[in-house]
């Protein structure tokens, strides 16, 4: 689905962040727009130091701008409160890390049960045991984080990104701490839960492999969107 063909779930427009360090302001990103079609999967692509995981994180609201807009999904969101931020991220945003960032207290069902519970769902085992199954760890469930290989540990983050059905995914250099056949399993995995559950995923990576994997990739250098 092209940005043309679909109704944009995300718009961003003359997005601008800068700091201050010293005497000195530094611009990180530079005047950024550019819309993203629903159930579109894009890849976001630049050296290290382009600035887009600073755009991720103002895209999650995360994070505040120095100017400009993010609409997710008809929301102006810098128009909201930090507590409305989160309401909305809670309601339609999911995350995927390149850390992981499971809970090592918690085991590989309970990971994934957490967000539904949090939301109050009844069905939060069932949900979650039939997600990890979709995820190929029905046999892992109760395996703790470190006892899984780094590929497990991101499909467990996967099953808990998607057991809530998120209307975008953002997933920042998801396949940056395994190897590459694990990588190309959960990049598999990813696009495949997207197009399955109709997700927008938009994708953090500096790897042009990944990035021609996304139907479009946005690309930037020195904080700007380039061709």
């Amino acid at each position: 689905m092209s940005p043309e063909t679909g109704a944009s779930i995300v718009r961003v427009s003359a997005l601008t962040k800068q700091v201050t360090t010293g005497d000195a302001q530094l611009t990180i990103l530079s005047d950024i727009s550019f819309e993203v079609a629903s159930g579109e999967a894009v890849a976001i692509v630049g050296a290290s130091g382009s600035g887009k995981s600073t755009l991720l994180g103002l895209l999650a609201g995360l994070d505040t701008p120095s100017g400009g807009r993010v609409m997710l999904d008809g929301h102006d969101l810098f128009a909201l409160d930090e507590d409305g931020r989160a309401r909305l991220r809670a309601e339609m945003v999911g995350f995927v890390f390149q850390s992981f960032q499971l809970l090592g207290g918690l085991t590989a069902l309970e990971n994934v049960m957490l967000p539904l519970e949090l939301a109050g769902r009844a069905d939060a085992r069932a949900a979650a045991l039939a997600m990890l199954e979709r995820v190929g760890l029905a046999a892992r469930l109760g395996h703790y984080p470190k006892h899984l290989s780094g590929g497990e540990q991101q499909r467990v983050a996967l099953a808990r990104a998607f057991v809530v059905r998120p209307k975008l995914l953002l997933a920042d250099e998801p396949t940056g701490s395994l190897d590459a056949e694990s990588g190309c399993a959960v990049i598999d995995l990813m696009l495949g839960l997207n197009h399955d559950f109709g997700t927008t995923l938009l994708m953090v990576t500096h790897d042009e492999q990944l990035a021609v994997r996304c139907q479009r990739a946005i690309r930037l250098a020195a904080g700007r969107i380039r061709p």
